[in-house]
This record gives structure tokens, sequence and C-alpha cells, in this order.
């Protein structure tokens, strides 16, 4: 089983193993791929350990993933909610943050039904 970026990846075909690093789609699988002339459709066991190394360098050089691509990512959220702009607000209220309704649905960003009782008569 190849390690790369710390992640253990599957006996797949090669380009959708790598879209189990995180920051690796498809899209930048197959570029990876077309960059180390390594055939996306052969396994993961059956490349050599110098073409996992390719793999490995390329992608630790080129590419942000894992624990450094969450850093940012967590970084630029902090940075809107610091400067107090809207989706820095959304962010912070637990709200969606590109424009959706909220008066039904968002239950995802809202979280579990808070039943409020109705007002009595």
């Amino acid at each position: 089983m190849a390690r790369i970026a710390g992640v253990d990846l599957p006996n797949k075909h090669v380009n959708i193993a790598l879209t189990y690093i995180y920051g690796i789609g498809r899209p930048s699988a197959d570029e990876i791929c077309a960059k180390t002339k390594i055939d996306p459709n052969r396994k993961m066991n059956d490349l050599s350990q110098e073409e996992v190394n390719e793999l490995r360098q390329l992608i630790e050089n080129e590419y942000k993933v894992e624990g450094r691509l969450r850093t940012e990512i967590a970084l630029n959220i902090k940075r809107l909610m610091d400067i107090g702009c809207y989706r820095g607000l959304r962010h912070r209220k637990g709200l969606p943050v590109r424009g959706q309704r909220t008066r039904t649905n968002a239950r995802t960003r809202k979280g579990k039904k808070k039943t409020v009782a109705g007002k009595k008569k």
C-alpha cells in the first residue's frame, strides 16, 4: 500500500487513488498522471517504488494538500471573521455563507431543528 502525503492509498487506478488525498480531485489527479507519465489506469500496487517516489515528489513540490491546505483554509475563514465582513459574520453565526435561503432548508449549516412554542392566546 503506497503512502503519499500521510495518506495510505488503496489499490485502485492511480487517478482514483490519488483523490483520497485531501486537496486532489479528479482533474488534479489526471494532471499529476500526465506530468509523471504514469498510465492512470494502472493499479497502485503495480507501480514501482521509483514511480511512487516520483508521484510523492511532484505532489509535495507543486500541490498544497492535507495539513497545509486545511491550515490555509482555516486561516482564510478566520481572517474573514476578524475583519467582520458579511461572509465572516455568516461563518461566525453558523449560517449559509453563499446567499442560500434560510427560511426553509439550510439544515446542514443550522443543525437540528430547535422547536419554538407557538404563542398562546
